[in-house]
């Protein structure tokens, strides 16, 4: 069974001066959401492509890395996970790194057996495959 999940996007305009919106119809979290250049390379209130990936891919491996400490018995007391994706124009732009960053607690885990599952993790969960023709490093806070 597959689960579909969908956005929409309407751009009005060329590139510097166009405006965007985002909608997401069937969560509603996402009801016109602006987006533009000066929103993605300048500090213009609005989100933007690289921002939405950052929050899918850390949302995603904060719930794998759940997932596999519960399934190991060691559900955890938190996880504060960050994904930092970086936008390269050398060559043209496209994503060239992003950085994990996880700390969490995880009764009955040490720092390496948590590092453990957090690499596991961040190997498996489905937003890193899908992403994985980028560089994709992880760094676990408190080892």
């Amino acid at each position: 069974m597959a689960i579909t999940r969908h956005a929409a996007a309407r751009w009005e305009g060329d590139l510097k001066s166009g405006r965007g919106r985002l909608d997401t119809p069937q969560s509603r979290v996402f009801d016109g959401a602006r987006y533009g250049f000066n929103t993605r390379f300048g500090d213009e209130k609005g989100t933007n492509p690289e921002e939405l990936i950052a929050a899918a891919h850390a949302g995603c491996f904060a719930m794998a890395l759940s997932a596999m400490l519960t399934e190991a018995g060691h559900p955890p007391s938190f996880i504060d996970a960050r994904a930092s994706v970086e936008l390269s124009m050398e060559g043209g732009p496209h994503l060239s790194q992003i950085r994990l960053t996880v700390r969490g607690e995880a009764p009955g885990l040490d720092a390496a057996q948590f590092r453990e599952h957090a690499e596991k993790a961040k190997a498996n969960c489905p937003i890193s495959k899908a992403l994985a023709s980028v560089p994709i490093s992880l760094e676990v806070e408190g080892d």
